[in-house]
């Protein structure tokens, strides 16, 4: 059964990311930035780009594969738009990671959504922001309802619903509709809350932290019930935590470097063929000033296994176009095992 044997090596994954700390547990690569979408909130695609060529996708999973990257997330721009997707897929799979995708849902049928299991694909994120599409976005479940039935259907991989509250969206309680259809068709429900362009904290009006507390309540959520940052986060309050991007967590760009997360880009900005372990390790010692009003979940879920251990001894102040070091922070220099 494909959910067991995803399960299996979920576990795996974990337990392996408890006994040691010198491999990334997650990595998103963008294989593309073209999308077929102009959502309003969003600064992470274009409508100019070419897709990276396969045989250079295929060389960066495998740098990825050397780092012992357990889990590789495609994201974009638009996945689905690259001609090679699926071999993207086959390719983290041969390499013994987890594959998960972003995607706005539009470009699936069932035609497609067969390909991605064969390819196989462990898990799909699929973004949609509200019941009625409007200027903001059109990832609409009106438009994407009959995408879900499908899935439903035909998917073998594990399929999460994630909507998001603020930065303009006219409803907030849309994200309960959609969190409700999700969970009628058997999928697992998300929210989050919009970033500015550097990843940084908004805080929730009064309607928007109520559904946003609605939903991080429902019995299937990811991670919700770990989530620490969630009063701070709706609130607007800075969180106090050890941020393990550039070591746990790696954002791969389009031009194949490593970067912290998706809205740091350009720290470490190091091509990831020459990526090391060393890398890995210095940057899960580094705290990142950009920490404590960070809204990035992936980021917040991947660090969460190490909250425990290793203080971090060094900080940057990372910002687009490059990172700058600031101080020392004393501490143990405990590497973790």
């Amino acid at each position: 059964m494909a959910w067991l044997s995803r399960k299996t090596r979920e576990y795996a994954m974990v337990a392996r990311a408890l006994a040691s700390t010198d491999h990334p547990v997650l990595a998103q690569i963008v294989p593309n930035r073209f999308c077929n979408l102009s959502c309003a909130y969003c600064n992470e695609y274009d409508k100019v780009s070419q897709p990276v060529p396969t045989d250079e996708m295929l060389r960066r999973i495998d740098h990825l594969g050397r780092l012992g990257t357990a889990m590789v997330g495609i994201s974009g721009g638009e996945p689905l738009t690259h001609p090679e997707l699926d071999a993207i897929i086959r390719r983290i799979r041969k390499n013994g990671a987890i594959a998960g995708m972003i995607t706005n849902g539009y470009l699936l049928n069932v035609e497609r959504i067969e390909r991605l299991n064969r390819a196989g694909l462990d898990h799909m994120q699929i973004s949609i922001d509200n019941v009625e599409p409007d200027e903001v976005s059109k990832k609409s479940l009106k438009v994407l309802d009959k995408k879900l039935q499908m899935l439903a259907e035909h998917a073998t991989f594990h399929v999460n619903s994630n909507s998001v509250v603020g930065g303009g969206f006219k409803d907030p309680q849309d994200a309960l509709t959609i969190g409700r259809r999700a969970l009628e068709l058997g999928f697992e429900s998300t929210i989050g809350i919009i970033h500015d362009g550097d990843g940084q904290l908004k805080p929730l009006n009064e309607a928007e932290a109520q559904v946003y507390y609605a939903m991080s309540n429902r019995k299937k959520t990811n991670y919700a019930q770990f989530d620490k940052f969630q009063e701070a986060i709706v609130q607007g309050r800075a969180n106090d935590w050890r941020c393990r991007a550039g070591s746990r967590y790696l954002y791969i760009c389009e031009d194949g470097l490593v970067h912290y997360c998706s809205q740091q880009r350009g720290y470490p900005g190091v091509p990831l063929a020459e990526y090391t372990t060393a890398d890995v390790k210095r940057e899960f010692l580094t705290a990142k000033s950009c920490a404590p009003h960070c809204t990035i979940g992936c980021v917040h879920r991947t660090s969460y296994i190490d909250h425990w251990r290793a203080p971090q001894t060094r900080m940057v102040a990372p910002g687009c176009g490059g990172g700058q070091e600031l101080v020392r922070i004393e501490g143990t220099r405990e590497q973790g095992t």
